[in-house]
C-alpha cells in the first residue's frame, strides 16, 4: 500500500525574496516548487498538500484597507479565503503540468477549507503570526501608532504585522478530503484553513487570525491517517544553535529530545519552533508515524532517509 504523506510548504515554496511579490513571479515559484511535488507522487506516494499564505494574506488586506474609500474593505477572513483560491488555482495549474509531463494525469483539485478555532485561545490575546510585507523600525512604529497594528521584528529581516494564531481544533471539510483522496492529489487548509468559531447555534463565523500552516497540516496529517508529515522549510536539516559557529545539525530526533530542545529555547518561535512542535504532535498521534523536515529541493531524498530531520516515536 503506498505510503500517505501530507506536505506543507514553507513560504520559500511560494514566493522568493528576490523577485517582486507580483502574481507572475509567484506563479514562476510555485511552477519549480511542483516539480517537485510532482516527483513525489510519481514516486508512488499518496499526498496532499497544504501551503502557507502570510505574505499573501497581508497583501490582500493591505490592498483592500487602501482602497477603502473606493469600495467596501473586506474581513480578514474573507481575505484569508481570496489567499486560498489563488495560491491554490496556481498549484493546480502547475502541479497538473508537472505530472503530465511524467504521464501522470491525476487530478489537482483545491478544498476551500475552514478551520474551526476556539475563541478562548490564549493566541487572541498575544499576537503572533506575521503576515505582509516588510518595514523599516520606522515604518512599523508609524502604522502601530496610526493604525494599531501589532508589529514584531522578524528574524532579523525587518518588522512584520502580526495577527493572532490560535490552534485548529477542527476541520469543517474533511469528510470532503476523505472522498477526494483515492481520486486526486488535494490542496486542503491553504493558510492553516480560513479561521472560524462555531456559535451555540452550530453556524460558523469567521475570526481575524491566520492559522500557523504547520498545525492545520498535522492535524489534516492525523484526520486521513497519513504515515508522514513531510514538513518543507528553506533548511535540510533541523538544527541547534543555529546561526552560531556551534551550530549542529540533526539527521534525527526523538519526540523527548525535541522536546528538551524546544524547552531550551533552540528553535525559533516564529520560524521552527511550529514545525518541531506540529512534527511531535504527529508522532504522537498514532504508532508508526512519523515527521520529516527539510528543505524543498531535498524532499525526494529526505523520503528516502537520505538527508532531512526524522522525528521517531521515542
Amino acid at each position: 500500500m503506498p505510503e500517505r504523506i501530507v506536505v506543507a510548504l514553507g513560504g520559500n515554496a511560494l514566493q522568493s525574496q528576490d523577485s517582486p511579490p507580483t502574481a507572475q513571479a509567484q506563479l514562476e515559484v510555485v511552477s519549480q516548487t511542483c516539480e517537485h511535488i510532482a516527483e513525489l507522487s510519481a514516486r508512488g506516494y499518496e499526498m496532499a498538500v497544504v501551503h502557507g499564505n502570510g505574505p499573501q494574506v497581508g497583501r490582500i488586506l493591505l490592498a483592500s484597507e487602501t482602497a477603502r474609500d473606493v469600495v467596501p474593505p473586506m474581513p480578514f477572513d474573507v481575505c484569508g479565503a481570496m489567499s486560498q483560491g489563488y495560491i491554490g488555482y496556481h498549484i493546480q495549474q502547475c502541479l497538473r503540468y508537472s505530472l503530465r509531463q511524467r504521464g501522470k494525469g491525476y487530478p489537482v483539485v483545491t478544498v476551500a477549507t475552514q478551520v474551526v478555532v476556539d475563541r478562548r485561545d490564549p493566541a487572541f490575546q498575544s499576537p503572533t503570526k506575521p503576515i505582509g510585507p516588510f518595514y523599516t523600525a520606522q515604518e512599523a512604529q508609524t502604522l502601530q501608532a496610526e493604525k494599531g497594528y501589532a508589529m514584531r521584528e522578524d528574524a532579523g529581516r525587518g518588522w512584520r504585522r502580526v495577527v493572532p494564531s490560535p490552534r485548529p481544533q477542527r476541520i469543517v471539510e474533511i469528510d470532503a478530503i476523505r472522498l477526494l483522496w483515492d481520486h486526486a492529489i488535494v490542496v486542503a487548509c491553504g493558510g492553516g484553513g480560513i479561521p472560524v468559531e462555531q456559535l451555540p447555534d452550530g453556524h460558523l463565523q469567521g475570526v481575524a487570525a491566520v492559522i500557523d500552516k504547520d498545525f492545520a497540516a498535522e492535524l489534516l496529517a492525523e484526520e486521513v491517517g497519513a504515515d508522514v508529515l513531510l514538513i518543507l522549510t528553506e533548511v535540510e536539516k533541523v538544527a541547534v544553535r543555529f546561526g552560531t559557529p556551534e551550530q549542529r545539525d540533526l539527521s534525527s530526533l526523538t519526540v523527548g529530545e525535541a522536546a528538551r530542545y524546544a524547552e531550551a529555547g533552540e528553535f525559533g518561535v516564529g520560524s521552527m519552533l511550529p514545525k518541531v512542535e506540529a512534527a511531535m504532535r504527529f508522532v504522537r498521534s498514532g504508532p508508526g508515524r512519523k515527521a520529516i523536515i527539510t528543505s524543498l529541493d531535498r524532499c525526494l531524498e529526505a523520503m528516502e532517509g537520505r538527508t532531512g530531520t526524522v522525528f521517531t516515536a521515542d
